[in-house]
């Protein structure tokens, strides 16, 4: 008589589908709400471009006047308007003139070469030999 014992088997705990897919799902809804927190951030600290492709018109200068309404000035190409804004519309309120154009100047100064440069700080330290 051939007696075999078997020894118990201990069942390995299995991973369950539903606490990987929950596990899976928290991880990726943290990383969308920390990703929409960065760009809210950006946007508030200004380092989000506010200006469109189009730089003939600027606002060059802004006053509130409550909490949503403003007076602004704004440059266009020939005129600076004064627009006053609200939350349900924009009235055209003056026409200003155009802003002078800064005068270029016909020749920069010519920037010193390298030697130039070296030469003007040996002599300053008053190691020239």
């Amino acid at each position: 008589m051939n007696t075999t014992q078997q020894q118990p088997v201990t069942p390995q705990p299995a991973i369950s589908t539903g606490s990987m897919l929950t596990q899976v799902s928290g991880v990726l809804a943290a990383i969308i709400i920390l990703i929409l927190a960065c760009a809210w951030v950006a946007k508030r600290l200004g380092f989000a471009s506010r200006r469109s492709g189009n730089q003939t018109l600027n606002i060059s200068a802004s006053c509130s006047l409550g909490q949503r309404e403003r007076v602004v000035i704004v440059d266009v190409d020939d005129a600076r308007l004064v627009l006053g804004v609200t939350a349900h519309q924009i009235t055209h309120l003056h026409t200003l003139p155009a802003r002078p154009q800064p005068e270029t100047t016909d020749s920069p100064q010519p920037k010193p070469d390298f030697r130039q440069v070296l030469q003007s700080l040996m002599k300053g330290t008053g190691k020239n030999k």
